[in-house]
């Protein structure tokens, strides 16, 4: 477990520092997801899709490399409400790919493993500093042990989402 705490904290030290190079191109806005878990969840009361909601910030320059960090709020994910703070690597600028990892939070404890993701998208400016996001997203290597069900299941999950983000 400390090995992915100290992974995740250099990977958003590092972040941040790139975040601050003098390029420009902050962003901050709001997102929302449908998400589907691939395996079927056999539990009841447990549903294997639903919406999440997001808060967001990037840092995209005019170069192809870029960062971006969300925390995400998965109301009655699996059974249970959750937070998931995540950072990406982002390439590309209006079609891209990214890759990152995060960590679900949920009933009083962080998971024991970090989840990981690949994500690719379309990010369309509408209007000058006005920008539109809409995204497939890939997170594997995510469990969930539902308290009270004695069971482990398998939450590699695809999500669809749409975002707007206000540049600065």
């Amino acid at each position: 477990m400390k090995k992915w705490t100290n992974m995740m904290l250099g990977l958003t030290l590092g972040m941040a520092v790139f975040a601050t190079d003098s390029y420009g191109g902050s962003r901050l806005g709001a997102g929302v997801n449908y998400w589907v878990a691939l395996d079927d969840v056999d539990v009841e009361n447990v549903d294997d899709n639903g919406f999440s909601y997001y808060i967001s910030y990037q840092h995209r320059g005019d170069h192809l490399l870029g960062f971006q960090a969300d925390l995400e709020l998965l109301p009655d994910r699996f059974g249970e409400d959750a937070w998931a703070p995540q950072a990406y690597v982002v390439i590309g600028k209006s079609l891209y790919a990214a890759a990152g990892a995060g960590w679900v939070y949920s009933d009083g404890d962080f998971a024991d493993e970090p989840f990981f993701a690949l994500k690719a998208g379309f990010d369309l400016e509408i209007v000058s500093g006005l920008y539109l996001d809409l995204n497939v997203n890939y997170r594997f290597n995510d469990k969930a042990d539902l308290e009270g069900e004695g069971t482990d299941i398998d939450t590699d999950t695809i999500f669809f989402g749409a975002a707007v983000r206000f540049g600065f």
